[in-house]
């Protein structure tokens, strides 16, 4: 047993259809000279047998020939089909290659912007300005002491000449750490502060979004919030004690 390229199996098929061609075109030709022959001849009862088990024998070969031809057209037929599929398969498998080669770039990427803030992380808050805080391998500014009352829009405009903005806060842990934070840095005596942050329905009436475009998934409202008093668009967060109503 061995086996052959698709390649090669269509040749040796186109091969042999070509060969069977010639052989009965040949068988032909031979037939027509001899038979030509024999019209300018007396024709005796052993030629008439002769001629008989010619005939014979050449309608043998001429089914053994039509057989063989089907035989190798359905083996082509086969091999036609086997090399669809076999088109299929690389098809579906240079899409798989593709996609993990996306997806190794990307994270590539998640693995570059992780080691660039190892040394952050290692350091700590030495790699903030000064007054500022890290949390999450990300520096934070809460001016605690100011006694200065900024709009939405005026803070954030503060933010932004720090070379910041306001922050988001889009996970359980980040809500946390913020309220805590909060709670252990403000005088207990006073009132308590709470500042804006990145998070509003000022595009379209309660829709809340992040400053980065994503869609509020969980909200930490007090009770009764939001309710757009005084047509309200804009969020902040409060150092509450149960900081899932902050």
């Amino acid at each position: 047993m061995f086996t052959m390229s698709p390649g090669r199996r269509y040749r040796l098929a186109a091969g042999s259809l070509a060969l069977l061609a010639a052989v009965l075109l040949i068988v032909d030709l031979g037939l027509g000279v001899h038979y030509n022959k024999l019209t300018d001849s007396h024709l005796t009862l052993d030629d008439t047998e002769r001629i008989s088990k010619e005939l014979v024998v050449l309608q043998d070969t001429y089914k053994t020939a039509v057989e063989t031809m089907k035989d190798a057209r359905k083996q082509l037929d086969s091999e036609m089909s086997r090399q669809t599929q076999t088109n299929w398969e690389l098809e579906h498998q240079t899409k798989r290659s593709n996609d993990y080669k996306s997806q190794m770039e990307k994270i590539t990427k998640e693995i570059e912007t992780t080691r660039s803030r190892l040394s952050m992380i290692s350091d700590g808050c030495k790699h903030c300005p000064a007054g500022w805080i890290l949390m999450n391998s990300v520096c934070y500014y809460f001016p605690l002491k100011s006694n200065i009352m900024k709009t939405w829009k005026e803070s954030r405009d503060f933010c932004q000449l720090q070379g910041g903005d306001l922050i988001i806060i889009d996970s359980q842990d980040k809500e946390n750490l913020t309220v805590n934070f909060l709670i252990n840095h403000q005088d207990a005596s006073e009132p308590p502060t709470g500042f804006w942050i990145g998070l509003s329905d000022s595009e379209e009436e309660g829709t809340w979004k992040w400053l980065d475009g994503t869609f509020l998934v969980q909200g930490y409202w007090n009770d009764g919030e939001p309710n757009n008093q005084d047509n309200e668009d804009c969020a902040a967060v409060y150092p509450i004690v149960n900081f899932f109503k902050a």
